[in-house]
C-alpha cells in the first residue's frame, strides 16, 4: 500500500518538472507561438517597380519575403508558370487587363463582348496558374453611361461569365475602384445579389474605398463575400503617393474588422511602383506589410 505524498515529496516533484520544462529538449519540442494572422503577402504584378524579366521580378519578390504574386491576364503563360515554379511563389489572384479598355458597361455591345471575352481569358489564365479568383472592374459610370445602365449591363455580362467561372473553379472578384460606381457598401451587396452566383464575390481594395468611407465599416457588411484584399495606403492630401503608415488608413481598426469576419486569405500590395524600384525598397515595403498584418 503506497504512503501519502508528503510536502517534501511534492516539492521535489515540482522541481523536477520545472527542470524538465527548462531542458534543451523541452525547448526544442515546444510549440512555436501561433502567428497573429494568417494573411498571405503578395504583390500586384503591375505595380512591381524593379526591372527585369518575369522570373527576375518574381525572384526579387521572393527575396524580399513575399508569398505570392497577382499576375495580369494576357501575359505569356509559359513565362509566368516558369517563374512560379522556380521561385515557389503562389498565384494570389489574376488581374483582368481589359476591363478599363473594354468595360462591361460600355454602350456598344461589341465592346461589352470584347470585355466579356477578356474576363473569360483571365479566368482561363487563373485556372492554368492555380489562382482561385480574377479581379474584375465591373464597369464605369461617365457622361455616356448612367449608374443604372452600368449596373444593368455589367450584371448581364457577369451573369454570362459566372457559369464559365463555376466550371473552371475560379471565382470572379469585383473590385471597388474610382469609377463612380458602387460608392456605398449596400450598393455592393445589391450588385452581388443581382448576379446571385456563388462564383462571384468581392476583391476589396482598402485604399480605394477611403475616398468613399471607412474600410472598417465596409468590411463587416461585405463579410464572407470578400475573396481577396488589395493592401494600399491612402492620404487625403497626397492620395496614393505615400508609404504604408504615412497616410490615413487606420490599420488596427481595419485588421480587427477582418479578424471579426474571419478573413485569412491573400493581402496583395498595390502600392506605387516607385516603392519597389530596387531590392532595398522592396524589402522595406514587405516589412511594412508585415507590420500591417500584425496591427
Amino acid at each position: 500500500m503506497s504512503r501519502p505524498m508528503q510536502r517534501r515529496d511534492f516539492l521535489k516533484l515540482g522541481t523536477g518538472l520545472t527542470l524538465a520544462a527548462m531542458s534543451p529538449l523541452a525547448a526544442q519540442t515546444a510549440e512555436p507561438p501561433a502567428k497573429k494572422r494568417a494573411i498571405k503577402k503578395a504583390m500586384m504584378y503591375g505595380t512591381i517597380g524593379i526591372k527585369g524579366t518575369v522570373l527576375e521580378q518574381f525572384q526579387a519578390l521572393k527575396a524580399a519575403g513575399f508569398d505570392g504574386v497577382e499576375p495580369n491576364s494576357h501575359m505569356n503563360q509559359e513565362d509566368v508558370l516558369k517563374a512560379f515554379e522556380q521561385t515557389g511563389l503562389k498565384p494570389a489572384s489574376v488581374c483582368c487587363s481589359t476591363h478599363w479598355s473594354s468595360p462591361l458597361s460600355h454602350p456598344d455591345e461589341k465592346v461589352r463582348r470584347r470585355g466579356r471575352e477578356g474576363v473569360e481569358l483571365a479566368l482561363r489564365d487563373a485556372k492554368r496558374y492555380g489562382a482561385t479568383s480574377v479581379l474584375v472592374v465591373p464597369g464605369v459610370v461617365n457622361k455616356d453611361v448612367s449608374y443604372d445602365q452600368c449596373f444593368e449591363r455589367s450584371v448581364e455580362q457577369i451573369k454570362l461569365l459566372a457559369p464559365i467561372a463555376q466550371d473552371l473553379g475560379v471565382k470572379i472578384a469585383i473590385e471597388n475602384v474610382w469609377n463612380d460606381f458602387i460608392t456605398k457598401p449596400e450598393q455592393a451587396i445589391a450588385f452581388l445579389n443581382a448576379i446571385d452566383s456563388p462564383a462571384v464575390g468581392w476583391h476589396f481594395d482598402i485604399g480605394n474605398i477611403i475616398r468613399y468611407g471607412a474600410p472598417e465599416e465596409w468590411i463587416p457588411i461585405l463579410g464572407k463575400r470578400i475573396l481577396k484584399l488589395h493592401i494600399k495606403e491612402y492620404s487625403n492630401q497626397k492620395r496614393f503617393n505615400v508609404k504604408f503608415f504615412e497616410g490615413d488608413n487606420k490599420w488596427p481598426a481595419i485588421m480587427k474588422a477582418l479578424d471579426d469576419i474571419g478573413y485569412a486569405g491573400w493581402g496583395i500590395s498595390e502600392q506605387p511602383g516607385g516603392q519597389s524600384a530596387d531590392a532595398a525598397a522592396l524589402k522595406d515595403l514587405s516589412e511594412r506589410m508585415d507590420k500591417i498584418f500584425a496591427s
